[in-house]
């Protein structure tokens, strides 16, 4: 691992960049962007040799998860990001016409960025690309947990990017404590809420602004005219994707006594199309970040009755792809989020009954609802809350860049992706610059006061197309 520089010489150092301004320009931002991309595509084999010996992910998922996501958020960032910093013109009443009034993006100056070990490259770039597009100095402080990504990402990233706005620092959660006693500009961090109560805590001290990107048990709805096999196929394929280790996946199924007996054949069949007989020996499906998460998952397995699946090998870290039946909302499985290949199935009555089940829980990061009619997806559209919603299909809705990704109460706060990255990096500064003559003009709002000074002055500053006034 590469020496790790004291934090006071690289908090000292960030800082020096931030007050002068150097970041700031379009051309140094260009810059950075570009040598991330570079990174990304020189160091394209370790980057996927990393990832397959943290998660044994394979170079399918890597690519398609991790590594094409990043380099098309840097691509979109290089294509817009004049247009992004341009000053936004905004309308005007009638008091301000002789004026000029804008929206001006500038970078909040620190940021520090927190990252998860799931999807160590993409939830760390992502981020990482909106931050240097809005011109702010980055410190990055990637998970202990993914050792070999952490690893490229201290020793081959650096490499990449000015060191006068960029560092990483190294540690684990009594490092990251000590981190965040320190005043940063802004935090974006990815990981439980358990933790991100400690991050907004830390940076409550500071008054720092804070994007949390938490997790949360996602609902997944299945209405009784559903395509059993279909849906299966997609359930099951987003489910047991990253070994189930992703913060979107469909964490429990909601659905009849009728739809849960016509889905289980159909699961059990898209699980051995996908992983064969055998799933331990199949080179597409990952395996559990660490003993310590291989323990708590084989814990849930107690959970419910076992109808696919159940079978696990500590040596390995492997747990099968596993569907549980029977399941009490009171038991484990149902009290936290899963985080690995288990899919419990919860049986309701009715769509109002599944839609009651989700609004008494804490709102969820993602949520699914599977139907033949879109009038059924709309109504759980319409009478739940969620960080992102998808119908009929898994975490689709994330590969989009022109829709904002995050999460909503419990799940989170704040969101990312394409311009919502920078917007998030970027501190919206209300602008108004008057002529300095015209002195008779404005005078009409000094005292001493009359009713017809009122009367002119609130029809001067009524919001064009409101008949509101503003005060």
């Amino acid at each position: 691992m590469g020496r790790m520089v004291p934090w006071a010489d690289t908090l000292q150092r960030l800082r020096e960049t931030v007050s002068t301004g150097r970041a700031k320009p379009a051309e140094f931002r260009r810059v950075q962007l570009q040598g991330l991309e570079r990174f990304l595509n020189d160091n394209k084999q370790l980057l996927q040799e990393a990832l397959a010996e943290d998660l044994r992910k394979s170079d399918f998922e890597s690519e398609v998860s991790e590594i094409s996501i990043s380099l098309a958020e840097v691509k979109l960032a290089l294509k817009n990001l004049r247009a992004w910093m341009k000053d936004e013109k905004v309308s005007k009443n009638l008091a301000t016409q002789l004026d000029s009034a804008f929206i001006h993006k500038e970078p909040y100056g620190l940021v520090l960025i927190i990252a998860p070990w799931n999807y160590p490259i993409n939830l760390t770039l992502v981020p990482l690309v909106g931050a240097l597009a809005a011109g702010n100095c980055v410190v990055l402080k990637p998970s202990e947990i993914s050792r070999s990504t952490e690893k490229v990402l201290c020793e081959v990233l650096p490499r990449y990017l000015d060191p006068s706005c960029f560092a990483v620092v190294l540690g684990g959660p009594q490092e990251t404590g000590q981190l965040l006693e320190e005043k940063f500009d802004y935090i974006f961090f990815t990981g439980s809420p358990r933790v991100g109560k400690i991050v907004m805590s830390a940076a409550a001290k500071h008054l720092t602004p804070v994007t949390l990107e938490l997790g949360g048990k996602n609902p997944c709805y299945v209405h009784d005219d559903c395509d059993p096999q279909t849906t299966a196929n997609r359930v099951a394929f987003f489910r047991f994707f990253n070994a189930g280790q992703t913060c979107v996946a469909p964490d429990y199924l909601l659905c009849s006594r009728e739809m849960q007996e016509r889905l289980l054949p159909a699961l059990q069949s898209a699980i051995t199309r996908f992983f064969g007989a055998d799933p331990q020996v199949s080179p597409d499906l990952g395996r559990i970040i660490s003993d310590r998460h291989f323990q708590r998952l084989q814990g849930l397995l107690r959970c419910g009755r076992v109808a696919i699946g159940g079978q696990s090998d500590p040596q390995d870290r492997y747990i099968a792809p596993t569907v549980l039946v029977d399941v009490q909302e009171t038991e484990q499985v149902m009290q936290e989020e899963i985080f690995g290949p288990i899919l419990p199935i919860v049986m309701v009555g009715s769509m109002d009954e599944a839609i009651e089940f989700i609004r008494r829980r804490e709102k969820p990061l993602a949520l699914y609802a599977f139907s033949q009619s879109s009038q059924v997806v709309r109504r759980v559209l319409a009478g739940t809350s969620s960080g992102g919603f998808c119908g009929n299909d898994g975490f689709m809705h994330m590969t989009l860049a022109s829709l904002p990704f995050g999460g909503v109460g419990a799940s989170g706060i704040g969101h990312y992706h394409g311009k919502f990255s920078f917007d998030t990096f970027s501190h919206h500064r209300a602008c108004l610059l008057r002529p300095s003559g015209l002195e008779k003009v404005y005078g009409l709002r000094y005292p001493p006061y009359s009713p017809g000074k009122l009367r002119l002055l609130l029809t001067a500053m009524e919001t064009p197309g409101c008949s509101c006034t503003l005060l």
